[in-house]
């Protein structure tokens, strides 16, 4: 186990020094700390340094906000793949049937698609800085991703994706070469936001959550763990893993936009971002061409980086459902399902990529927008599934968190309302906005807590610390099936219909601005 070390299955001593808990900690780290940086990848980069160029310091609060909410998501899929040893997409099908199962598997796919094309196209912009062409760039990247990950050796592929983690540092220069920041760049948002809330604004807010809270990571951090082999004797470390990845993804997300803010400010570059190649281009006028160079490398970096993780996610949950063998730990001829629709993921996000004269810039705002619209269903489904107790016993959610993921969707969901509204063109008041929100996310919370209040009643596990730390979930094909809900179906029907109305009019609003309309 791990890339710094190994935790032997027959070590079950307690970790009574800090140098144990240190090489405890090494061995362990990996799903959580690779997934958030994978998380800084071609998409947030983009959508950040978009924030930091058009609207200054302005957006910076989404940064701070949204790491609790990152770090809670994925502390329950990582809570998930340690006690149940079974993927995302697993369980979901197991537990909700194949109707709801093969709905979040088609949202998963499509998405993750188009999120890999996404990748690749920072691939090129990053090689184009250099004077790479793409033709040669994109395939080599393509091929370099297919090979490491097919390298059949879990701890050869971690290590490899640790590395480029390490690489994402240089942001830290970045962000001194940056210089001393502006006071003035916040004024345009704020009057946009004190007035009425314009589409192209709503739809921008939503790609800023979409980028920082993903369906693939889900899907990809429970796989990884189970991969991995991490139990629930473990499960504090790999907390401890997530949590070092968020802070990082934090530091990372908000170094960006303070660059690019500070850097922009009060030049004609302010609010004239159209792609992050000319964000590149821009640095190196603005600060010099060390600047542009390293946030070029951060961008070539995050995306191949990116590219593997989210392409490894739809891998892992295409053997899930299947029932195909799907581990790094097992070379080519022995998951060659697994390793198959990896590199087709690959090759058809890279021929598209190819196509000439594609509008880069706004198809990355776009992807992420549509990660943000989708994002409420994966949450819900991950939301029930730690609420059964059946599959987490000792584990599942407490009140307080389950609360505060209701609330999280909620949220989630007034976003999606307003873009709808706004690419309708109806213009709403701010106080509006936060009337109506403020309502809807309370409405939720209090129906999200009675509808899991059964599972919240249940006496408490009577074992001991000891029992608790080592309880599993029994083998998924033995669990009794979950009892049936009309309020819980008619939820998730309403909100499938809600989500996929919303992402059928993000579409055709795509299309719309694409053909200048």
């Amino acid at each position: 186990m791990g890339a710094f070390g190994r935790v032997r299955s027959f070590d079950t001593a307690p970790r009574t020094s800090w140098a144990r808990r240190l090489g405890t900690l090494l061995a362990v780290m990996g799903p959580g700390a690779v997934v958030m940086a994978a998380n800084n990848d071609a998409g947030t980069i983009s959508v950040y340094a978009q924030a930091g160029q058009n609207y200054g310091f302005a957006l910076l609060w989404p940064v701070f906000l949204l790491a609790p909410v990152l770090f809670v998501n994925q502390e329950m899929v990582a809570r998930l793949g340690a006690v149940t040893g079974a993927g995302h997409a697993r369980l979901i099908f197991e537990r909700f049937g194949r109707r709801w199962g093969s709905f979040a598997l088609a949202d998963l796919l499509a998405l993750n698609l188009v999120t890999i094309i996404t990748e690749l196209i920072g691939v090129e912009l990053g090689f184009a800085y250099f004077g790479i062409s793409r033709y040669l760039a994109v395939p080599v990247a393509a091929l370099a991703l297919v090979v490491i990950t097919g390298s059949g050796r879990f701890r050869v592929w971690e290590r490899m994706m640790l590395l480029l983690a390490a690489v994402d540092l240089v942001v830290i220069p970045l962000v001194f070469l940056s210089g001393r920041t502006g006071a003035g760049a916040t004024t345009p948002v704020l009057h946009a936001f004190a007035g009425r809330l314009h589409g192209g604004g709503v739809l921008f807010v939503v790609a800023v959550v979409g980028t920082t809270v993903s369906s693939f990571q889900l899907f990809f951090q429970q796989s990884n763990v189970v991969d991995k082999r991490i139990t629930s004797r473990w499960l504090a470390y790999e907390r401890l893993d997530t949590l070092l990845g968020t802070l990082l993804f934090t530091f990372m997300s908000g170094a960006i936009l303070v660059t690019c803010a500070a850097a922009f400010a009060g030049t004609p570059f302010h609010g004239a971002f159209r792609d992050a190649g000319t964000v590149a281009v821009a640095l190196n006028d603005r600060l010099g061409s060390p600047a542009g160079a390293l946030f070029a490398l951060l961008l070539l970096n995050g995306s191949i980086l990116g590219a593997g993780v989210v392409t490894l996610s739809t891998s892992y949950a295409i053997g899930d459902v299947f029932g195909v063998k799907h581990s790094l730990h097992r070379g080519l001829r022995d998951a060659r399902t697994f390793y198959a629709s990896f590199a087709l993921s690959i090759a058809v996000a890279a021929a598209v990529v190819l196509v000439p004269d594609a509008p880069l810039g706004f198809v990355t705002t776009i992807v992420q927008a549509l990660a943000g619209v989708l994002l409420p269903s994966a949450t819900v489904f991950l939301l029930l599934l730690c609420n059964d107790r059946v599959v987490l016993g000792p584990w599942a959610n407490p009140r307080w968190l389950n609360a505060l993921a209701t609330a999280v969707v909620a949220a989630l969901l007034a976003l999606s309302a307003l873009l709808m509204l706004t690419t309708l063109h109806v213009a709403i008041e701010a106080t509006t906005i936060v009337a109506v929100g403020g309502l809807l996310v309370a409405a939720l919370v209090i129906v999200g807590c009675v509808s899991l209040r059964r599972p919240m009643r249940r006496p408490p596990f009577q074992g001991t610390p000891n029992e608790r730390a080592s309880w599993t979930m029994p083998r998924l094909e033995t669990l009794p099936r979950p009892g049936r809900s009309r309020m819980r179906t008619g939820g998730l029907v309403i909100l499938r219909f809600y989500v996929s109305f919303a992402a059928v009019l993000l579409v055709l609003r795509a299309v719309q601005a694409a053909f200048g309309g």
